[in-house]
This record gives C-alpha cells, structure tokens and sequence, in this order.
C-alpha cells in the first residue's frame, strides 16, 4: 500500500445489475476501454461478483462489480443471486439492465435499491442486436419511472452518457471524509505510537497507519512516530506535549497513562468508527458491554480474512478482555469478509473491527441492519476504550 494509491475501499463502487446475457460485461469493458470481464453469449457467463479497481474519466477512481444475472436457475443460481444481492450493500451507484418489457426481476431489485437510497442507472445494452430498444424504453419509464439509456457496447455508441450519468450520481459527501481533521489543523504536532507486531509484517505498516499518515500529511501537521516502548523517551524530547496521540486500541492501556494532560488521545480504530461508519451509534452500542453476562452471545466480525496470528486483537485479545470482563462462559463468534449474518437476534452485541478493507456504504449498511434488529453494534477501538474504562476520556 502506497501512500498515492487510492485503496480499493475508497473507490466508488459501481455494481451493474441486470438479467444474464444482458451486456453487463461488456459495457464494462466498453466504457473502460479493457477486457476486463469474461463476455460470452452464453447466458451466466458472470458466477461470482467480478470487482476491478479502475480509473474512470472524470468520475476518479473507482471499483466495478459485476454480477450474476438476478434471473439465474437452479440451486447453484440461488446461490449466485445470493452474492449478488451481497454486493448491493457495498454498492454507491448502481446500473440496473433491461433486455425485454417482461418487469418482475427488474421492480423487485429496483424497489430495494430505491429503499437503500442508492443512484440508479438505468440501461439498455445491445441496441445493434435488441429491435425494439425504443419501446423497451417506453415500457422502463411507464413501468418503473426509469428513463433508460440506449447503448451498444459493441458498437461504443451511447456511452459518453453512461459516464456523465455516473458523474451526477456520485454522492455528494462521497470522499469528503477526513480521518482527522476534526481534531487536528494545519501546523499541529501529531503523535503516532504504533507498534510493530505479528498484525504489521517487517517492512509494512497496516492500512489505517498509512491512510491517517496521508491524512494528517494532507492537512500539513507536524507528524512523529513511534512504536510503544519509545513513547516515553518520545514525550521528553518534545518541546512541547503533542497535540493528539493516535494510538493502536490494543495499547490503550500503556498509552494513556503517560499521556500529558494537555494532549487528546485516539486510536486508529476509534477514528475509523466515523470515517467508516458512525461513531455515536458505536458508542451508544459499546454500553452493552456492562451488561454482559456468561450467558450473552457477542459476535465479532473482521473485515479481512487471514489465518488466526497470535495474540490477534479480534480472535484472541478481544475475546478475552470480554470474558474477562463478563465471566468465562460468554458466548464469541467470530466471522470475516463479508460473511456476515443477517439474522442478529441470537447476539447481546456485535463487535466490527475498524473496517478499513470495507467502503462506507458497506459498513453503514451493517449498522442499520443491526440497529433494525436492536442488536447494539460498535467497532474494536471503541470496544476496547470502553472496556478500559477510557471511552469518556479519549478524542471521538
């Protein structure tokens, strides 16, 4: 991970919805100009979501994820529609196909995009081959209200509109985001501590390190860093107590104790509760922690998928912070990537790592299917503030 590079998270993502053998394939590779999608005139030629990273003129960097067509068959099929509608929680836009004036796919799906709020776009691919992509059109807008745009993939006519719809679809508060820049401004000293263990191989930082580092950069703060047992030597050299200390959550404990007075402390978990989700239904969630009992089930969900390490802060320390807290018999499953339950009523709480591999739309969309559920939902800085009593204490 560079520190120019746009991680995929951080991409629009755009997903292309439609029924099997209707041109979602290839207007992806028509629009960015690559092969990128297998393009066949068998129909499912697309099983699993498809997701390439790519930069879309002028719409920036992006992410395109292609589909299985939402009308597939069979178990296998169901399987497939299965994924497909996985990929609609990490949607921002969405290109919704119509091939035919048959609508019962198409309302079902536009209906829960419409009821996520998500931009649509709507298309009719193939127009060289379909004769009657008029009165398709006709049918789309009577139906459904959609207006779609008339394309041919093969033939490169019609998409300079797919790409100034794209551009008016974007979200206006898409990426205007800050990691820090509610707690710090031009000029301030900022203090890192992070240590190096099992979860930063040799010769890497994780993630969230290097994105708040292009953050805090970006806003033109003094930035000093340094791994947890030279924090003490650190603070004397300075001439002054930093103005913020971001720390890793799993040293909260050593952290605050020697942090001056003067200086706010967070943790990159803690600020990626808002870059990524919503910090205050965190906090509100993390009061479920005290009442926590050998009888409570908590679920701990882990964005990335990785082989257990030692001393894993969501598969080892968190775990037995919480049974520590709540008594040996509580209840902790764990699961990762986006193999995440939609039925959360067996759980007292459930507990997100810092979700820097996912998008904010993602992310959000877990939260409201928690909140829906009255299952309290919370990430692991906040978490680990709270369960070291600290959580009134530290910068939000």
């Amino acid at each position: 991970m560079s520190l120019t590079s746009t991680p995929g998270a951080n991409r629009l993502h755009i997903a292309l919805f439609g029924r099997r053998n209707s041109g979602k394939s290839s207007l992806i590779n028509a629009i960015t100009g690559q092969d990128i999608a297998l393009v066949s005139e068998i129909a499912g030629t697309t099983t699993d979501p498809v997701y390439k990273a790519m930069e879309l003129h002028p719409v920036g960097p992006v992410m395109f994820i292609d589909t299985a067509g939402f009308d597939d068959e069979g178990t296998l099929g169901e399987m497939r529609i299965g994924k497909t509608r996985k990929a609609v929680d990490k949607t921002d836009v969405a290109i919704v196909f119509f091939c035919g004036t048959e609508f019962s796919y198409e309302k079902e799906w536009v209906a829960e995009l419409r009821k996520r709020k998500i931009p649509i776009i709507p298309v009719i691919n193939k127009a060289d081959v379909i004769v009657n992509s008029a009165g398709i059109a006709d049918a789309a807008r009577e139906a459904l209200g959609l207006s779609p745009i008339i394309i041919s993939a093969k033939e490169k006519t019609g998409l300079d509109r797919v790409r100034e719809e794209l551009v008016r679809a974007v979200p206006e508060d898409f990426e205007a985001k800050s990691i820090t820049a509610h707690l710090v401004k031009e000029g301030d000293l900022v203090l890192l501590v992070m240590p190096q263990d099992i979860q930063a191989p040799k010769g890497r930082l994780i993630l969230p390190q290097v994105q708040t580092i292009r953050d805090l950069l970006d806003i033109k703060c003094l930035v000093m860093s340094v791994t947890t047992d030279k924090l003490e030597q650190a603070l004397k050299t300075l001439a002054q107590p930093p103005k913020l200390i971001i720390t890793d959550s799993q040293v909260f404990g050593k952290v605050y104790p020697l942090k001056p007075a003067e200086s706010l402390l967070t943790s990159f978990s803690v600020l990626f509760a808002e870059y990524k989700g919503d910090v205050s239904s965190y906090v509100e969630g993390a009061k479920a922690i005290d009442g926590l009992t050998e009888a409570s089930a908590v679920l701990i969900a882990e964005a990335c998928t990785h082989a257990p390490l030692s001393e894993d802060i969501g598969r080892i320390q968190l775990p037995r912070l919480l049974r520590k807290k709540a008594g040996e018999g509580l209840t902790v499953d764990i699961v990762s990537g986006t193999d995440f339950p939609r039925d959360l009523s067996k759980y007292s709480l459930v507990i997100q790592c810092g979700c820097c591999m996912f998008n904010r739309k993602y992310v959000l969309t877990r939260i409201a299917m928690a909140q829906e559920q009255n299952v309290p939902i919370c990430n692991y800085g906040i978490a680990i503030a709270k369960i070291n009593d600290i959580l009134d204490k530290i910068a939000l």
